[in-house]
C-alpha cells in the first residue's frame, strides 16, 4: 500500500499542473542547468530534480554548465548525468577566470571515486561560453529556459560575446532571441548579501543589469526554510545512489543540517521546470546588485520577479524530498 501511495504521488507531481496557455507552459522545457556543483550540496538535489523531470518527459536537458572550475567539476557533473542515464549531456566549464571553490565535505571526491563517468578532467569538457552560444543558436526562438544555481560567471561572459561561427548575433541579441526566461537562485529579498551573488559580484551585477529577458529570482529566504535529504538517507530501498551518498556523507558534518539541508537550488529548478504556480506567487520589480555583491530590490522596476510563498515551505519540502528519491529509469 505504501508503494502504491508513493507511486500515485509521483504520478501527480509529474502530471498535475495548473492550467496554463501553451505559450506559458510548453510540452517539454528546453533547459540549460548552470551550477557551481559545490561548494554546497543542494546542487546535487537540484540535478536530481532535473533528471526526475526529464525521465517524466517534461524536460530536455540541453547542457549542464559549471560556473566554477575546481579541478574535477566536469567529472563530478558527468557522474550524475551518467547515473541518470544521460552521459551524453554536454558539459561546459569556464575557460577564463572563475571561482574555484569546492565542497569541504569531500563528496565530489567520493562520487568520482565510486561511480562511473567518462569525463575525467575539465579539459575534456567544452568551453562554457562557446557551448552556450552553440546551443542557443541551434534552438527555436524564445524556447530556452536557463536555470542558474551558482555564480553568474558564465552568463556575464556570454553577454560580452560578439558574433562567431555559431551566430552572427552578439551575446545580448542571441540571448534576447533564444531565451524564454532565466530562473536564478540568487540574492535575498528585499535586501542582503547572498553567496551566489557576492562571490562573483561583478558578474552578478553585469548579468542582472543587462539581461534582456525576464528573470525570476528564488531568493535566499525561499530555500532557507526548505530542509531536505533525511527521507532519502532513510530510504533503505535506494542503494548505490550518488545522490543519497552525498547527503548521507554531508548532513552529519554540520549541526545546522540536522533537520536536512537547506534547499535553495531545488526551489529554482522546480520553478524553472514547473512554473511558479501553484507553489509561489511572483512579484515584479528589479534586483539591483551593488559593487560589493550586496543586493537590494526596487519595487518600481520591471523585468525581474521574485518568489513569495503560496504553498507552505513544508509542502514544498515534502515535494522536493519525494523528487530527490527518484531513481533512474531502466532502459
Amino acid at each position: 500500500m505504501k508503494a502504491l501511495t508513493f507511486s500515485l504521488f509521483i504520478l501527480c507531481v509529474y502530471a498535475c499542473t495548473t492550467p496554463q496557455s501553451k505559450e506559458e507552459k510548453p510540452s517539454k522545457v528546453q533547459l540549460i542547468f548552470d551550477t557551481d556543483f559545490g561548494p554546497d550540496y543542494d546542487d546535487v538535489g537540484a540535478i536530481a530534480l532535473v533528471h526526475a523531470f526529464a525521465d517524466s518527459g517534461q524536460v530536455e536537458v540541453l547542457a549542464t554548465m559549471a560556473s566554477t572550475d575546481y579541478d574535477h567539476v566536469a567529472a563530478t557533473l558527468n557522474v550524475f548525468n551518467t547515473y541518470f542515464g544521460r552521459p551524453y549531456i554536454p558539459i561546459g566549464v569556464p575557460r577564463d577566470s572563475a571561482i574555484s571553490d569546492r565542497d569541504w565535505q569531500g563528496w565530489s571526491d567520493s562520487v568520482t571515486a565510486h561511480y562511473p563517468h567518462h569525463i575525467t578532467s575539465n579539459e575534456q569538457a567544452e568551453d562554457a561560453v562557446a557551448l552556450y552560444r552553440k546551443i542557443l543558436a541551434e534552438q527555436p526562438d524564445s524556447s530556452v529556459t536557463i536555470v542558474t544555481v551558482g555564480f553568474l560567471t558564465n552568463l556575464a561572459n556570454l553577454l560580452r560575446t560578439g558574433p562567431d561561427q555559431y551566430s552572427e548575433l552578439s551575446g545580448p541579441l542571441l540571448v534576447e532571441k533564444k531565451v524564454k526566461v532565466l530562473v536564478s537562485m540568487a540574492g535575498a529579498i528585499p535586501a542582503g548579501r547572498e553567496f551566489n551573488v557576492f562571490k562573483d559580484g561583478e558578474a552578478a551585477k553585469s548579468t542582472f543589469d543587462s539581461w534582456p529577458t525576464p528573470v525570476i529570482f528564488s531568493g535566499f529566504e525561499i530555500g532557507e526554510k526548505v530542509k531536505t535529504g533525511l527521507p532519502l538517507i532513510a530510504n533503505e530501498n535506494i542503494k548505490n545512489s550518488p545522490v543519497k551518498d552525498v547527503f548521507a556523507l554531508s548532513i552529519p558534518k554540520a549541526d545546522q543540517d540536522s533537520l536536512g539541508r537547506m534547499s535553495w537550488d531545488q526551489t529554482a529548478v522546480l520553478v524553472a521546470i514547473k512554473g511558479a504556480k501553484p507553489y509561489y506567487h511572483l512579484t515584479e520589480g528589479r534586483m539591483v546588485v551593488q559593487e560589493d555583491g550586496a543586493n537590494t530590490w526596487k519595487n518600481d522596476g520591471k523585468g525581474h520577479f521574485y518568489l513569495t510563498e503560496n504553498w507552505t515551505s513544508k509542502q514544498v519540502e515534502h515535494l522536493i524530498n519525494q523528487l530527490m528519491m527518484h531513481q533512474p529509469v531502466k532502459p
